[in-house]
């Protein structure tokens, strides 16, 4: 995304992949906005719509439709759909437009993603000693977990490095976690895929995992006994970023024979105080998810 150029000079949005969105300032004068290819046409005016209340702060459905060299129709209708979104809101005045509560609570989804890893260290540092396991931090990525962060505990031996690495929302802990709190229609297309079984304790039956991740809301943390591999548990609980919103999980996972199915409850108040310490640390003072039971 580019940065917005001085009010007196045109907007152009970034270049990507060998290609430029026209100046809409310029738009009445040069024939028009030219936008992508047709598939994406809305999504490039939309887009556009955006970044020109960016600079202005508020315009109304005629000037968005002069500067994108479209019928006031059209422009109406994507100035519908985005508020829709609560991307941009009517303004006081009757007619005109700004941008909405939804784009800070993009930019804050973002801002958190960026910051987790420095948030984050010192206390799964912390929760790596008190439970004498490995931590780590993930986030949800492409209908994948991927993990950010990990900190050892000092006294155990290293254990696997997640660092950096993918894993199954449906057979890990982080997993499950951050796919209980996703949007609706994230969590039905995965319960519509094929639930791949990694060991026989896999749940690959979307409506047991439907039931099982009910569970994990309602109690606040979410666990695994050997769903990824034979021998490894794991229990994660919810990251928080500023507008309330699941960004991220923080786990922990050993051996079965440690890391045991009665210590969960334990381990996941562990968890559960310390993610909510890293949500603080991003802007969150909420009461979040309850108390593990």
């Amino acid at each position: 995304m580019s940065r917005l150029q001085p009010a007196h000079s045109a907007w152009r949005p970034a270049h990507r992949a060998g290609r430029t969105v026209r100046n809409v300032s310029n738009s009445a004068g040069s024939g028009g906005y030219e936008p992508g290819p047709s598939q994406v046409q809305s999504v490039d005016r939309a887009i556009a719509i955006l970044f020109l209340l960016a600079q202005r702060r508020v315009a109304g459905v005629t000037e968005v439709a002069a500067e994108l060299g479209v019928h006031k129709s059209t422009a109406f209708r994507l100035i519908a759909a985005l508020e829709n979104w609560s991307l941009i809101e009517q303004d006081g005045e009757r007619g005109k437009y700004h941008l909405g509560r939804g784009v800070l609570r993009l930019a804050a989804a973002t801002a958190a993603r960026l910051e987790l890893p420095t948030e984050g260290r010192s206390v799964c540092r912390r929760l790596a000693a008190e439970l004498g396991e490995a931590v780590d931090v993930a986030i949800l990525d492409s209908g994948e977990a991927t993990h950010i962060l990990q900190e050892y505990a000092p006294s155990a031996i290293t254990g696997r490095n997640w660092l950096g690495q993918r894993t199954p929302l449906h057979a890990t802990a982080s997993g499950k976690m951050l796919l209980a709190c996703t949007d609706p229609v994230t969590l039905k297309e995965v319960l519509a895929a094929e639930l791949h079984p990694y060991t026989s304790h896999t749940v690959t039956k979307p409506a047991l995992l439907d039931a099982e991740l009910a569970r994990v809301r309602e109690q606040g943390w979410a666990s695994t006994t050997e769903e990824l591999e034979i021998g490894l548990n794991a229990v994660a609980a919810p990251i928080h970023d500023g507008t309330g919103e699941v960004v991220a999980a923080v786990g922990v996972s050993g051996p079965s024979y440690r890391l045991t199915v009665e210590s969960f409850p334990g381990v996941a108040a562990h968890l559960v105080e310390g993610a909510r310490e890293i949500s603080a640390r991003l802007g969150h003072f909420g009461q979040g998810t309850r108390q593990p039971q």
